[in-house]
């Protein structure tokens, strides 16, 4: 067993349930969506890109991009819940909160689409 490969395929999984819980609520409600697990979400999804870089191969490649949306899109995520708190006035409203579920539930099919990409790159590897 490749324990590498076992880390790798440890933090697009967590990236992607780190996310996933953050995602589960309803969506306009912020005391479903905790601010640490979308830290915490943030903080895998770049080690997970970070674990990305070097491959050499077509999927790799696609594996590196979907992961650069998700933190893109977690990373946008955490920005307007930053604006919403402490510059706008009107503060967390509904929209801002559903505008912060909204761009996790990007990330999460981007996180979706690494889970995918990694599966189909493990069946087609040669025994």
């Amino acid at each position: 067993m490749n324990l590498e490969k076992v880390f790798f395929g440890f933090f697009i999984l967590l990236a992607l349930t780190l996310n996933f819980g953050f995602f589960v609520g309803e969506l306009d409600n912020p005391d479903h969506h905790h601010a640490y697990e979308l830290f915490a979400a943030i903080v895998v999804s770049l080690i997970a890109t970070a674990m990305k870089f070097g491959e050499r191969t077509q999927v790799g490649a696609l594996l590196l991009a979907s992961s650069m949306v998700a933190d893109l899109q977690l990373i946008a995520a955490a920005l307007v819940w930053g604006y919403a708190l402490y510059i706008s006035d009107a503060g967390m409203t509904a929209y801002t909160m559903a505008s912060v579920v909204s761009l996790s539930g990007g990330a999460l099919l981007a996180n979706f689409a690494s889970v995918i990409l990694l599966i189909i790159e493990t069946v087609m590897m040669p025994r």
